[in-house]
């Protein structure tokens, strides 16, 4: 499955490259309860054909209706807001009296989509700031993730590269693990050279090699926007993934095993690969979040849910603290299921 704003772009581009007038509608500020968070985008078509949502729901009908009403001739951005009344709460269902501010602009050649597109699509990420004079847009370099901005002349918003997940190891929790990544948006490498294991991993959005670990880590560099987890219970092939994972950009990096074999882990990587703290502190070990897992299924759910909370900028409380010796009340909770799972 394609990032949502991702499939937005290349729906708006494919319009527009075929003569169909189309309108890009971001959400650029909220107060209150709202369906969808700023940064939102979506694309919607003089024929009604729509991609994406900026309210789930709620206001996209008087998008339409606005759309509708708009002849083929460029226009200048529109600032919308919806929601500023309690009558206009209950007529657009917002719900809990929120407020929703949207920029409404016509797509053209001065948006500068493709090049946006072409940007994500190279993994890089950008900051699109529009003239709301003239609808003209300029793309530099930015941070991902950054809510936008919205000035008196001007907006801003942030694009980045689909969130990639690279897994080490091809067993039956790396195959659960994908399966609810790909429901996600994620783009997945699945890496495991040995010959035992399955290779029908030919899925779109999911790529297996039967590559070294660390070979796939140095190829593809993470970024940002990358998280990348050990599952193969093997230390030979956990440890060259996490060692230059460690040292990467990624967002995320987790490995598979009971506390015991987490902490064994990283006095391994400390005294044999000379990791750091700094560099063993964004290790994820046991991976996953506490859940009760008694199945593969489950503790891929579990890892994912951690996955997506770091990928949010969601702190958790996670049991690699306990590896570390700051944090002792885990240990005390009696075994369960999910340990016995754990072990290799």
């Amino acid at each position: 499955m394609t990032d949502i704003n991702l499939l937005v772009l290349r729906h708006a581009v494919e319009w527009a490259h075929a003569g169909i007038p189309v309108w890009l509608f971001t959400v650029a500020r909220t107060w209150g309860s709202s369906p969808r968070p700023p940064g939102s985008i979506m694309a919607m078509n003089a024929q009604g054909a729509v991609a994406g949502s900026v309210s789930g729901g709620c206001i996209e009908d008087d998008l339409a209706a606005r759309v509708q009403e708009m002849d083929a001739a460029p226009q200048p951005p529109a600032v919308l807001r919806y929601g500023v009344l309690a009558d206009d709460a209950r007529r657009f269902g917002i719900p809990c009296g929120g407020t929703v501010e949207l920029v409404m602009e016509r797509v053209g050649p001065q948006s500068l989509l493709p090049e946006l597109l072409n940007a994500c699509i190279q993994r890089r990420c950008v900051a699109r700031t529009l003239d709301l004079a003239s609808g003209q847009a300029t793309l530099q370099a930015g941070p991902p993730d950054r809510a936008p901005s919205l000035a008196a002349t001007t907006f801003t918003s942030h694009f980045g590269p689909t969130a990639r997940l690279i897994v080490i190891g091809a067993g039956d929790t790396s195959r659960y693990l994908c399966q609810i990544a790909l429901t996600l948006g994620f783009d997945i490498i699945v890496c495991d050279p040995r010959d035992a294991h399955p290779h029908d991993w030919t899925q779109a959005g999911m790529t297996f090699t039967r590559e070294m670990p660390d070979d796939v880590i140095l190829r593809l560099r993470p970024d940002r926007r990358t998280a990348v987890i050990a599952l193969t219970h093997d230390p030979k092939l956990d440890d060259l993934a996490l060692i230059d994972a460690l040292q990467s950009d990624a967002f995320y990096v987790g490995a598979i095993g009971s506390r015991k074999n987490s902490f064994q882990r990283r006095s391994r990587l400390r005294e044999y690969f000379d990791l750091d703290e700094a560099a063993l502190n964004k290790l994820h070990g046991p991976a996953g979040i506490f859940i009760g897992s008694k199945t593969p299924a489950e503790i891929a759910l579990s890892i994912m849910a951690e996955v997506v909370a770091a990928k949010n900028g969601a702190a958790q409380d996670t049991w690699e603290r306990v590896a570390q010796g700051k944090e002792r009340l885990a240990l005390e909770r009696p075994s369960t299921p999910l340990d016995a799972l754990r072990r290799p």
